[in-house]
C-alpha cells in the first residue's frame, strides 16, 4: 500500500533517510534534527512531499521524497524525485514500482532523478521501467559559504 506521509511518520522517515545515506556511503552528511526534518517536510512552508510504502502487515518498507518542478521549455510542471528507498528486506516485492507508479499519478509530465554511477542495481531497475539516463547534463552544486565544497 502507498500513502502520503504525515507528521506522525517523521521518525520513520528519518530512519529511512539515515539508512539510505548509509547505503550511499554518505551517512556523515545527514545533519538535521527530527524537529528540523518535521518542519521541512510538514511545516507551514514545506515544499517536499513524501510517499510511504507499507507492507500488508503495516511495516514501512520504503519511501519516495519528491517536489514539484517546472520546465520552461515544455511550459509544464514536472516532478523531481529526490529520494527513493526500499529497505533491503522488502525489495523485489513491488514497493519501488508502486512508489513510482503513485508518483506518476501526480503528473502526466516528466519525472527526473539522479542515480549514483556505481548503483547498478538501481540503474537496472529504472531501465526496466523504461527510464533512461541523460548523458548531456552534469549535476552542479553550490554550497553555503560555511560548508566545505565536495571534490
Amino acid at each position: 500500500m502507498i500513502r502520503s506521509a504525515t507528521d506522525a511518520d517523521v521518525s520513520e522517515i528519518g530512519a529511512l533517510i539515515r539508512e539510505l545515506a548509509g547505503y550511499e556511503q554518505r551517512a556523515d552528511e545527514v545533519r538535521w534534527t527530527e524537529a528540523e526534518l518535521s518542519d521541512a517536510l510538514f511545516g507551514r512552508d514545506a515544499v517536499p512531499r513524501v510517499l510511504i510504502a507499507e507492507t500488508p502487515g503495516g511495516d514501512i518498507a520504503g519511501f519516495a521524497l519528491w517536489f514539484p518542478t517546472f520546465s520552461t521549455f515544455r511550459g509544464a510542471p514536472g516532478i523531481w524525485l529526490e529520494d527513493l528507498y526500499v529497505r533491503p528486506e522488502h525489495r523485489r516485492h513491488g514497493h519501488g514500482r508502486a512508489l513510482l507508479d503513485a508518483l506518476r499519478n501526480h503528473t502526466d509530465q516528466r519525472v527526473e532523478w539522479s542515480v549514483l554511477d556505481w548503483n547498478e542495481l538501481a540503474q537496472t531497475f529504472y531501465r526496466g521501467l523504461g527510464a533512461f539516463p541523460l548523458h548531456e547534463w552534469t549535476t552542479w552544486r553550490w554550497l553555503p559559504a560555511a560548508e566545505t565544497p565536495e571534490t
